[in-house]
């Protein structure tokens, strides 16, 4: 036991320098974090709150809805948990520069294997679960349950923790024991993203949305029975649905204890299942690890549209820019992606096209242009997803060759302006495909069309330059994934002022908008006062716009420079 916490501690005082080193600049790190998650989460609660108010006020229904719903956040957290414990498992245990130096040691393989254990429990698990907390906060705010409902929470957690570590770091060893870690890699992430987008698709073309439009059922019993049909009883999530819910409604009973022991009792067998396997598995598949592997990547296709890629930033900047591309197209973990990417956006067109508007209360015409206009804050915040993971760790991807970059006659300041040049025009398209088809989709007014693609397209300039500027200023040469850098704490950083950003530029937009639109819907001319308020705010957002672009890069310049 004293070796595994000798082996722990390396974790514990890195993190502890990390917060003291560099005076009193890094000294604030803690408070910063601490006030912008507090500032998220706060957000996220009372959002969660007005959804299960709404719900608890529907009568007969209500109380199902609540449950569905909480349900479909425990899966959700669920599966996100296992899919971070199985790559992320593949860095720790397999992929770690430090391991060739810890299987050194006199220190016996299962206390290796269990510390690199814990290291993947605690990578993979703290962000979820926090995102978790706050809607399961909310549960308790409605419903006040007893105090005990918030111990429960607490192990309950922890146990399905547990229970997604087991299921990823067996599967895998496994994956391992048959490929090389390298290869592995490259086969999980294509295996698990089919799996996502194939399960994704399957739940879309489902129509959930028909549970909220009991018209689609020829019976009031037909429709609670929809409502009421139980996920499977052999997931984990369902115990921990079944024992909260007990808890929120009331009705505790002999079953909530069953459930609760089910799941201690399945996270403590999946550590020792581990720990068994480790010793026959896990040698062996750190062994493979370290073969190497070939890969080419090239052709004349590729060649030919990275030369017209590159040909406007010169040779100094376009040589950086073609080591990017072809880095991309190398590293299947990070391209594959773009599969998922395509299934998002199919899905999240086609949400758009079975919304049923024509059953609200709301006149079509006003629903529609108002769906349109909130549609433009969720646009920009998936582009704002999408920048966290390609475009924010642009800088941090040099790695530690930077070096060359910073003793090259390449400035930071061309170095920063050309990757946001380089980035912006993709984004900007995806952007508008987003926009511009959910408004055809959803026919709105030419107004509101041209409004909405004006605005994406403005606010993905200043969501490409705080992902620059950002990942600039919390760079990470030494990252071991550099899907690690988008959840690092500039990552983190980067998402709430991205949302905030968004959050803004709407609210600033939603006074004149309304003005412009109920005028013409009115057929009535705006007042001497209006057109003023509508020049005022408009000039505000542009501002804002500017702002935007140029601090976050005029930030990173000076942070890159600082390097020396």
């Amino acid at each position: 036991m004293a070796d595994l916490f000798l082996l722990l501690t390396p974790r514990w005082l890195g993190f502890r320098n990390s917060l003291q080193r560099r005076g009193g600049g890094y000294r604030k790190r803690p408070l910063v974090i601490m006030s912008a998650g507090l500032l998220f989460l706060g957000l996220m609660f009372v959002l969660s709150t007005r959804v299960l108010i709404y719900f608890r006020e529907e009568e007969v229904i209500g109380d199902l809805l609540a449950y569905q719903l909480l349900s479909m956040v425990l899966l959700t957290l669920f599966s996100l948990l296992v899919f971070s414990h199985i790559i992320t498992a593949l860095s720790t245990l397999y992929l770690s520069k430090d391991l060739e130096f810890v299987h050194s040691s006199p220190v016996p393989l299962e206390e290796v294997f269990f510390s690199r254990w814990l290291y993947t429990l605690i990578d993979s698990s703290w962000m979820a679960l926090v995102f978790g907390l706050p809607v399961l906060m909310a549960y308790g705010y409605v419903y006040r349950p007893p105090p005990v409902y918030y111990l429960t929470l607490i192990h309950l957690g922890v146990a399905m923790a547990f229970i997604t570590a087991g299921i990823g770091v067996l599967f895998t060893m496994i994956m391992v024991s048959v490929f090389p870690a390298q290869k592995t890699r490259d086969v999980v992430i294509l295996l698990v993203l089919v799996m996502f987008v194939a399960l994704y698709f399957l739940f879309r073309f489902m129509r959930p949305e028909r549970l909220v439009d009991p018209d689609a059922f020829f019976s009031v019993m037909q429709y609670l029975s929809a409502l009421k049909t139980p996920d499977s009883p052999y997931l984990p999530t369902h115990w921990i649905s079944a024992v909260l819910w007990a808890q929120l409604s009331g009705r505790e009973n002999g079953d909530h204890l069953f459930h609760a022991l089910l799941l201690w009792s399945s996270a403590g067998a999946l550590v020792v299942i581990n720990i068994w396997a480790a010793r026959s598995l896990y040698f062996v598949g750190f062994s493979k690890s370290l073969e190497t592997r070939r890969r080419r990547v090239g052709g004349r296709v590729l060649n030919r549209i990275i030369q017209c890629l590159t040909a406007p930033f010169g040779d100094d900047l376009g040589s950086v820019i073609e080591k990017d591309i072809r880095v991309f197209f190398r590293d299947n973990t990070q391209w594959s992606q773009l599969f998922l990417l395509g299934a998002l956006m199919v899905v999240y067109l086609y949400n758009f096209s079975v919304l049923p508007l024509e059953k609200s209360v709301i006149q079509l015409e006003i629903l529609q242009n108002e769906i349109a206009f909130l549609n433009t804050g969720l646009a920009g915040f998936v582009i704002s997803a999408v920048s966290v993971r390609f475009i924010f760790p642009a800088v941090s991807s040099e790695g530690e060759a930077f070096w060359i970059i910073r003793s090259s006659p390449l400035s930071p300041a061309k170095f920063l302006w050309g990757k946001f040049v380089f980035y912006v025009i993709p984004m900007i398209f995806l952007g508008e495909i987003l926009t511009v088809i959910t408004n055809h989709l959803l026919r709105v007014t030419p107004f509101m069309m041209a409004l909405s693609s004006l605005t994406i397209g403005m606010s993905v300039f200043g969501i490409v330059a705080l992902a620059i500027g950002m990942g600039a200023l919390y760079p990470d040469f030494r990252h071991e994934n550099i899907a690690g850098v988008a959840t690092s704490f500039g990552g983190l950083l980067y998402m709430m002022l991205s949302a905030s950003f968004l959050a803004l530029i709407i609210l600033l937009e939603a006074g004149p908008t309304y003005l412009i639109f109920t005028s013409m819907m009115k057929n009535e001319p705006l007042t001497g006062l209006q057109w003023i308020f509508i020049i005022l705010s408009f000039s505000i957002i542009l501002s804002i716009f500017f702002i935007a672009v140029i601090q976050p890069l005029k930030r990173g310049i000076r942070a890159l420079e600082a390097l020396g």
